[in-house]
């Protein structure tokens, strides 16, 4: 029997009426999927897979418990006894698998993107069109019946608890906190008014489903906006809670309407957890720590350290549904981390698609994505090691291919190794690491330093040749361009060419941003950043000695270069950036000083700068550098010049990637283009 490197996280927890097999819980990730009945099918797929793989209790997406609390019109909502059978589907394909898993009650307040929301008072939320109504005495009465009524359903649809979410300024969060909490009457005004809803709410539960029955509460235990709550209201709040008949609590950070990120991938590791033990020296019930927590290690020092006695890891579960098994295994090295990125999880949620995963596009779809062996296997070459060509590369040989990988560099990443250079990216380096692996454990044949040509593939007798290798940086027709000033992204990111104090940045894309990130960073300072460093650069003071745990005043920034970004389009400069994380990335560079242009015609370099006319006035910015970000074109040399190659006599040639469209580099569309590819060969 294996001796696990991860003896706490894998320790059993005793909540007296059940037990929980590990110290691990999967949190709430809507995925999309709960919204529609038809897709209860697909899932219970999803959770089985998670439940399989060995976590000891998992949190469904939002479930409403009325029309009122509805995320989007017709949302997900557990207020019926028809409800029910379709939450069986997935109860019981996760029971089969061992698991334990309890239901999200989310109630959206004034988040609610349809017309009929409600809140504490009838203040507009930053995030949604739609102005909430006031909830009346009467109002309030029936939101605790629907809460009610939702927890004694979800327990007869097999679950075996519920959480009642009360952080991120949902509705509950909405009551608690003067920020949004205007009344007069006997549920707002004092901390003990402001609470009222909660609290009756878990007592009115708890009376309703038994003590046999996890009520698990997601508490805001740091606010992160004006007008939050101070930490002895947070204290206060939870201990009436545990008062009340909460089993254990979930840490909740941050609001969304935060200008603080929380969960993106630039934000240290595990980096809410002190607050998390402030909470647990406080209450007698079991707390969780959450966000960005996405390591074993990480993950049994929280426990092993008495900060908390668990860990809520929600997108990790995205990226690898076999994550616990593999840490009770000690393969801790071939788990697929989550990189913090959004791009599908979260970008895609709040953009009404259904989420999954960049590194696993099986998330979400695994009754329609299925890596299964071949009963014919097929001799295939990949040309390419970076997202896309790894992705296939390893999914065509876990079917059952004998596959090859072909890269003329000298080690696999493509445009990941460019990527990790990047401050707040160096997660990817995980992505590298999980894939080197990969190769390893599917037996992939991985040639590099070698630039293979199509005469060299059509002789080794390949049935089917992918071509993923990706793009060549565009060079704009800019007078002067070929300037010693003159400088690419490659040259910048890749080959550490030395950088002048003032730049100019032509193409305000993602790499634009990465790259703008890159030279603003004091060089002098060690990545990853601080848990301090960061706070200090986002105004968060984890000790809340301010309400909702703001700090009183930013430190000022000192970027390491003056830098210009620049764009042709004459939209907003970053529009394009991810939904989640693109203010992330704008706020970085405007604290850093970064002037951003749009609507900018370019018209020369020399040595006195860039000359530039920007709504009809020509200026020269007199900087060092000028830096290439402007695009790039597919890397197809290796295509059949004619489409009378495919052929059944001939070997099938396929383009994925950057190779199949450079517009915009996008990691997501190439990792799910290249297991698509192989899992249907």
């Amino acid at each position: 029997m294996t001796t696990s490197n991860h003896p706490h996280l894998l320790a059993p927890l005793d909540l007296g009426f059940t037990t929980l097999k590990n110290r691990v819980m999967m949190g709430s990730m809507h995925t999309g999927l709960e919204d529609r009945f038809y897709n209860y099918s697909k899932l219970a797929a999803y959770f089985a897979e998670r439940a399989k793989g060995g976590v000891g209790l998992m949190v469904t997406g939002g479930i409403s418990p009325n029309r009122s609390g509805w995320l989007l019109p017709f949302g997900g909502t557990m207020n019926h006894y028809l409800d029910i059978f379709n939450h069986r589907k997935v109860t019981r394909a996760v029971h089969q698998e061992g698991g334990k898993i309890v239901m999200q009650i989310l109630h959206s307040g004034r988040y609610g993107y349809q017309p009929l929301v409600v809140s504490a008072s009838d203040k507009k939320s930053p995030i949604s069109m739609f102005k909430p109504r006031a909830l009346t005495e009467g109002g309030i009465q029936n939101t605790i019946r629907a809460y009610v009524r939702c927890a004694k359903l979800a327990q007869k649809a097999g679950y075996d608890g519920v959480e009642i979410m009360g952080s991120e300024g949902y509705l509950l969060n909405q009551f608690l906190c003067a920020r949004t909490n205007l009344r007069q009457d006997r549920w707002g005004g004092s901390i003990e008014n402001r609470m009222r809803l909660p609290v009756e709410i878990v007592q009115q539960v708890r009376a309703a489903v038994g003590k046999n029955f996890i009520i698990m509460y997601r508490h805001s235990i740091l606010d992160l906006v004006e007008g939050g709550n101070s930490w002895e209201e947070v204290v206060q709040v939870a201990q009436a809670l545990e008062q009340a008949g909460v089993t254990l609590f979930n840490t909740g950070i941050g609001w969304h309407e935060a200008r603080v990120p929380t969960i993106v991938t630039s934000v240290p590791r595990a980096a809410f957890r002190s607050v998390a033990a402030r909470l647990k020296a406080a209450v007698s019930i079991p707390v969780i720590a959450s966000n960005r927590i996405n390591t074993p290690d990480i993950a049994e020092d929280i426990i092993a350290s008495g900060d908390a006695d668990m860990v809520s890891m929600a997108r990790p579960f995205l990226a690898d549904p076999d994550f616990v098994n593999k840490v009770a295994q000690n393969r801790t090295d071939e788990i697929n981390t989550c990189i913090a990125c959004n791009q599908a999880c979260l970008d895609h949620t709040f953009s009404n698609q259904r989420a999954s995963c960049l590194v696993n596009p099986r998330a979400a779809h695994e009754t329609e994505l299925v890596y299964s062996k071949k009963a014919k296997a097929k001799k295939v070459a990949v040309v390419g090691s970076g997202p896309a060509g790894l992705s296939a590369a390893t999914v065509a040989a876990e079917c059952g291919h004998e596959v090859t990988l072909f890269d003329s560099s000298d080690s696999i990443g493509g445009q990941f190794k460019i990527a990790m250079q990047v401050p707040g990216k160096e997660e990817f380096k995980e992505t590298l690491r999980y894939f080197a692996r990969r190769l390893e454990v599917t037996g992939v044949t991985l040639q590099l330093n070698h630039r293979v040509t199509r005469e060299e593939l059509l002789a080794q007798g390949f049935d089917d040749i992918i071509i993923a290798t990706g793009i060549v940086p565009r060079t704009p027709p800019i007078k002067g361009v070929d300037h010693p000033k003159v400088l690419s992204y490659l040259d910048v990111l890749l080959h550490k060419k030395l950088v002048g104090k003032k730049v100019a940045i032509i193409g305000a894309g993602g790499i634009g941003f990465d790259v703008a990130e890159y030279l603003i960073h004091d060089p002098n300072i060690s990545l990853p950043i601080s848990v301090q460093h960061w706070c200090d650069d986002w105004g968060v003071d984890l000790k809340a000695t301010v309400n909702g745990g703001l700090a009183a005043e930013q430190l000022p920034a000192h970027p390491f270069r003056e830098l210009y970004l620049l764009q042709r389009k004459a939209s907003k400069v970053g529009a394009g950036l991810g939904k989640t994380s693109g203010w992330v990335h704008r706020a970085a560079l405007i604290r850093g000083g970064v002037k951003m242009l749009a609507g900018v015609e370019y018209n020369k370099i020399d040595d006195s700068g860039l000359h530039i006319t920007v709504g009809g006035e020509a200026q020269i910015l007199a900087v060092d550098n000028v830096i290439l970000c402007a695009g790039q074109d597919s890397l197809t040399e290796l295509m059949p010049e004619s489409s009378a190659t495919n052929d059944q006599t001939t070997p099938r040639f396929h383009r994925i990637g950057g190779a199949k469209l450079a517009a915009e580099l996008d990691a997501k569309r190439a990792i799910k283009e290249g297991a698509e590819l192989a899992a249907s060969l």
